[in-house]
């Protein structure tokens, strides 16, 4: 079972708006959960979460951006486990 933790608990947390949490929702980089008209944000999801929100607060990236990097970020590591397989199968 995966644990839930209130977005209301992030935002205060974090010091971030709830706007800004369901945005990055819209945007298909976290994963939010209804339960009774109260969103959730999986424990799971939280580090990925906590990331973008220190790109937002410390480089000021918007969420496009940071769709953008997480996006590039993806590639890169896909990339990078290519190349390790390919060398295994090399070497």
């Amino acid at each position: 079972m995966v644990n839930l933790i209130a977005t209301t608990e992030i935002c205060t947390y974090h010091d971030v708006e709830y706007t800004f949490i369901n945005s990055l929702g819209e945007a298909g980089l976290l994963k939010l959960k209804m339960v009774k008209k109260n969103t959730y944000i999986p424990e799971t999801e939280l580090q990925k979460l906590e990331k973008m929100i220190r790109m937002h607060r410390e480089l000021d990236i918007n969420v496009a951006g940071i769709e953008a990097i997480v996006h590039l970020l993806d590639r890169v590591e896909r990339m990078q486990e290519e190349l390790r397989v390919l060398r295994n199968m090399l070497g």
